[in-house]
């Protein structure tokens, strides 16, 4: 367990994830959490990264720093997502050990699992066959992360610990037009369809791939008690364990939104995976299971979305 005055470092601390870990952190009474900005520390710098670690000497780390995207996003800079991520997260989870870190917890994604997993997708169905190839930068990036975290264990004795985040959303996403993942697209396209009073919407596919998503206040109370109550080479899933189709998201986005007009989809775009459900048993055997419904947690996401105008430029 983490004693409540343990020196706890958030990495990414200003992302939609590692904003929610810090705000759980402090509801539960950690008090001494460091956390540095990109500009004052760049993690893809390993001088930088050592020096940090050789100072601070945080016991205890989140490591939720990623450069993320959409399709759109990760199809154009494969390259870039392979580095920065992958550079990254071996600095500072090498520096973490270096340093004596007591623990440490490294958030993938469930893009990591590959394309044609059993539905639900099991933590052992890893690297059993090929990956999604529009995000297949990415997902090598944090395989890399989450197998050196159990190399570490293994070679020198680490508890090092990972977990999979299956689709998340909530306050602090990136509502970027181009570069956001599909739930926080919803909410701006059919908030300015609304504003703008514009009889149709137009979204990507066909609306019959199946998702799920995760409050991410959510994920940051599993991952605090994921820090306080697991240990193991293997990672957990972070989801539901519930699904929905995307045409069924978008009527739901529009509902809560506001939006009455026509819902159009464009065919010629493509839809991503068909299926991409997490099997959830390994946290709920844990002692742990989701709280936020996805449609009370699409309001808190859009009350955010309205409340942070610079959120909608990002």
């Amino acid at each position: 367990m983490m004693e409540k005055d343990a020196k706890i470092y958030v990495a990414g601390h200003r992302g939609m994830v590692g904003s929610a870990i810090v705000r759980e952190l402090e509801r539960q009474g950690y008090h001494n959490i460091i956390t540095r900005t990109h500009r004052e520390l760049d993690l893809c710098r390993q001088d930088a990264v050592e020096a940090f670690f050789a100072q601070e000497k945080p016991e205890y780390v989140f490591l939720a720093a990623a450069k993320v995207g959409g399709i759109v996003a990760n199809q154009e800079a494969l390259a870039d997502f392979m580095y920065d991520n992958m550079i990254l997260e071996m600095n500072v989870i090498h520096s973490a050990w270096q340093n004596g870190c007591k623990k440490l917890e490294f958030l993938g994604s469930s893009c990591i699992y590959p394309r044609m997993a059993p539905q639900p997708m099991p933590e052992s169905c890893l690297l059993t066959s090929e990956l999604e190839k529009t995000n297949e930068a990415y997902a090598l990036a944090k395989i890399s992360g989450l197998k050196y975290c159990e190399f570490l264990n293994r070679q020198y004795g680490t508890d090092y610990i990972s977990v999979m985040p299956t689709n998340l959303y909530g306050p602090n996403d990136n509502y970027h037009p181009t570069h956001s993942h599909v739930l926080p697209a919803l909410i701006r396209r059919f908030h300015e369809a609304k504003v703008e009073g514009k009889d149709t919407v137009t979204c990507w596919g066909d609306g019959s791939p199946l998702r799920e998503f995760l409050y991410v206040d959510d994920l940051a109370n599993l991952c605090v008690f994921l820090m306080n109550n697991y240990s193991g080479n293997e990672t957990v899933n972070a989801g539901t364990g519930k699904e929905l189709t995307i045409r069924e998201l978008t009527e739901l986005v529009a509902k809560v939104v506001g939006y009455t007009g026509k819902i159009e989809w464009d065919t010629t775009k493509p839809n991503g995976t068909p299926r991409k459900l997490l099997d959830v048993s390994k946290a709920t055997k844990l002692g742990w299971t989701y709280k936020t419904e996805l449609e009370e947690g699409i309001r808190l996401s859009y009350e955010d979305f309205l409340n942070n105008p610079m959120r909608a430029e990002r």
